[in-house]
């Protein structure tokens, strides 16, 4: 049965207070959106299971504009630096994009083309007078996480309480900037910015593949304004596998780099100085290659030498092709089996890469994950969830399920610093032992699962285990398309299987092919700590072996 875009998109709930400023704030974004780049309420009132093809069809978008959204990062930089593009006409076709894809799926959070046009202004005039750039990311549009302040936009904690129009930019969106960035839209993430359904006060973000299905969290936002092309290059953040799992669910590269290695500092967020896991920035996009460059291009700054909590440690891709890679393939954590979909296209992987002459493949066994999840689960809210409760209370907020449950017990509890000393060293003593079982595997990286299955249906996601494990050893994993959907007639619903505890008969409970259609399928890379580079280098060739 169809429903509307607004009746599937409905945010948070809460007293007479949280209802007025809420509906101010959604006035102000609407109002934001430019009337010519409305879409037809018909369409909106009625929209088809899959949104993607929309922007193309709708009319609002020109052929000349059609043509530079279809562009990846890289690209958009050459042909700016060539001069065969300018700075606005890039940020105008993403902006208007934008828009169509906030009017089909609610994944913005503030929208200022103007200001984002003014700048690119600046910017061509600049290369008209020098020829030249003024950075490595001259003219490029980047869409901003909620939480990430950009000077003088709209941004929050994930609560209502924390909505604030930020001073300054942050850490990131400075450097960014500085670089030549152009900056037009933030986006929409959860209550809490700590679960995986982008559902906040602003409303509920939908997938754009499925919008039965959710786009993921934290930077869900992100997700699906990227897999609409309302953007080229995003920034999200992951603490519990928030990049990897919004670009797993949206057919998108995106990338968790070691923690302190890429500059995230003055973010918003409500436990500062809980150090216990290690939240990291990141950019998530179209293309491999673009990950690559956004990091080289961060990093070109030095930004340690402005920022004491980061590691001097430049990105640098080894070069793989004088040795074999060592891949292990994980079908699963021995906790929660993934769908079908998911094992299809790990099969499929492994079997494409067995085969190449270019790397070995072994199976790899992963080391006691369901307790490395219970750490990492405890270590997220040290005061049992009792700033989550304030906070919704000062803004007269009403709590939302995955957020209940996230701060629930038994993994939550509200810890003396005796508890948490003894809770921070059992993840220590796990590091020290998964690392150790890792080197006696001899792998150089892991191919594995992102999630449980492909974009979960919303309120559904409730195992972060295949990302947020590698949080907990601040491990760096990548995430990419493999160019498969779910197919119904290929995933069948596996009936036969015994089940491996609670957490994989609730996933199981939740597979049913039909409510999946369509959604693609991504996979997983993680290194070791420090070994970004070679996350990067191993996907540029596994990519390749497995779409071939």
């Amino acid at each position: 049965m169809s429903s509307s875009i607004s009746s599937r998109t409905r945010g948070s709930t809460g007293n007479a207070y949280f209802r007025q400023q809420v509906s101010a704030q959604l006035s102000r974004l609407q109002n934001q959106i430019p009337s010519s780049y409305h879409l037809p309420e018909s369409l909106l009132e009625n929209p088809p299971l899959n949104v993607t093809s929309i922007p193309e069809t709708c009319g609002i978008l020109t052929k000349e504009e059609l043509a530079i959204t279809d562009l990846d990062a890289t690209d958009i930089l050459t042909k700016i630096r060539s001069g065969e593009l300018t700075a606005v006409a890039v940020v105008t076709a993403f902006g208007k994009r934008a828009a169509i894809a906030h009017q089909l799926t609610a994944c913005l959070t503030d929208f200022f083309l103007e200001e984002g046009i003014q700048r690119a202004k600046e910017l061509d005039a600049y290369f008209k007078v020098h020829g030249t750039t003024i950075g490595p990311l001259h003219g490029l549009p980047i869409s901003i996480k909620d939480q990430m302040p950009v000077k003088g936009r709209w941004g929050s904690a994930g609560f209502l309480s924390t909505l604030q129009i930020s001073p300054d930019d942050c850490f990131l969106t400075s450097v960014l900037r500085d670089l030549g960035a152009v900056f037009y839209v933030k986006t929409n993430q959860p209550q809490t910015i700590m679960h995986l359904e982008a559902q906040s006060f602003y409303g509920r973000t939908l997938n754009p593949h499925n919008l039965n299905l959710s786009p993921g969290g934290s930077s869900g936002g992100e997700a699906a304004l990227l897999a609409l092309k309302g953007s080229c290059m995003g920034m999200g953040s992951d603490g519990g596998g928030s990049i990897r799992a919004p670009c797993a669910f949206a057919g998108l590269y995106g990338i968790r780099p070691t923690g302190n290695t890429f500059p995230y500092s003055g973010v918003l967020w409500y436990q500062d100085g809980n150090d216990s896991t290690t939240a990291s920035g990141g950019p998530m996009c179209r293309s491999a290659r673009d990950l690559e460059m956004l990091i080289k291009a961060a990093q070109s700054t030095e930004p340690w030498l402005r920022d004491p909590s980061l590691f001097p440690i430049p990105l640098q891709l080894p070069n793989i092709s004088q040795k074999k890679i060592r891949i292990g393939v994980m079908f699963h954590d021995r906790v929660v089996m993934p769908h079908p979909p998911v094992l299809r296209a790990l099969r499929l992987a492994e079997t494409k890469l067995r085969a190449s002459e270019e790397v070995e493949v072994v199976e790899y066994v992963p080391y006691n994950h369901k307790e490395g999840y219970s750490i990492i689960r405890g270590l997220y809210f040290y005061d049992g969830g009792e700033t989550v409760r304030r906070l919704l209370k000062d803004g007269g907020e009403d709590i939302l399920p995955l957020s209940e449950w996230v701060i629930s017990p038994p993994h939550t509890r509200n810890l003396t610093a005796t508890q948490s000393w003894e809770l921070r060293h059992k993840r220590d003593l796990f590091r020290h032992a998964y690392l150790q079982q890792w080197r006696e595997q001899q792998v150089d990286v892991l191919l594995c699962p992102p999630y449980t299955g492909v974009a979960p249906r919303h309120d559904t996601a409730r195992y972060w285990g295949y990302t947020a494990i590698w949080n907990l050893l601040d491990y760096p994993g990548a995430v990419f398309p493999t160019g498969l959907v779910v197919d119904p007639a290929l995933d069948p619903a596996d009936t036969l299987a015994s089940s491996l505890g609670p957490e994989d008969s609730y996933n199981r409970q939740q597979y049913e092919p039909n409510v999946y259609v369509g959604a693609p399928i991504n996979l997983q890379i993680v290194a070791p700590r420090f070994n970004d580079g070679m996350v990067l280098a191993a996907l540029n060739v596994i990519e390749r072996i497995v779409k071939s």
